[in-house]
């Protein structure tokens, strides 16, 4: 990969390139042109070449791209050829929803624990992940590997756990609480998840599209 900055408008985009390679790979196809995928996808060719050249030169021309060495290497950009693991605090509904999901282990993701206040879900499990109560959470952080920490909880709680995960060490933080997270350490990755956003802004197309 090339020693540059990489926009992030570029950066969201290239998990759907992933997706859309991966179905070109089930359906059989070995190779495909810059026009052929724009089609597919709805992007320009000229776009897709220009995201592609960020990270180096994937095509050939008169070729086009082979489908499974342009999936492989955009899965090594994305960080998909490493096993990355997950602990989600949080263990009401949204959290063991997203321990249920399991296309993230197929892409490397495993989730290993959840976290709670709540006495009643100690000892439980989801999917065979143990749910262990949020004081036993120092320890789980000495004794285990932990590379991600999603945050399922109520967002008056969210700074005050985000701060405590940096504490323990972990550098990656998955937000859905619905809250921006104050993280002064620039070493700490946020990416926050808010879904009432996404809904409002299928809200605002539906009325664009009724006027």
């Amino acid at each position: 990969m090339l020693e540059k900055e990489i926009s992030q408008a570029v950066i969201r985009r290239m998990p759907r390139y992933y997706r859309y390679l991966g179905e070109l790979l089930d359906e059989g196809v070995e190779r495909i042109s810059s026009s052929d995928l724009s089609r597919r996808m709805n992007v320009t060719a000229s776009q897709i070449r220009q995201d592609l050249n960020n990270f180096g030169g994937f095509g050939q021309q008169g070729y086009g791209y082979n489908v499974q060495s342009l999936y492989e290497e955009i899965g090594r950009i994305l960080g998909l050829d490493t096993e990355h693991k997950i602990i989600i605090i949080g263990a009401g509904n949204l959290g063991q929803a997203l321990a249920n999901y399991v296309k993230f282990e197929k892409l490397g993701f495993v989730i290993t624990a959840l976290f709670d206040v709540n006495p009643a879900l100690k000892g439980q499990s989801v999917r065979g992940i143990p749910i262990y109560m949020l004081d036993e959470l120092d320890e789980y952080c000495r004794t285990h590997q932990v590379d991600i920490a999603a945050l399922t909880m109520p967002k008056s709680k969210a700074d005050s756990i985000a701060k405590k995960v940096v504490e323990l060490g972990i550098h990656a933080i998955w937000n859905f609480a619905h809250v921006d997270l104050r993280i002064d350490d620039k070493n700490v990755v946020v990416e926050s998840v808010h879904l009432s956003d996404s809904l409002m802004q299928l809200s605002y197309n539906i009325v664009k599209q009724s006027n």
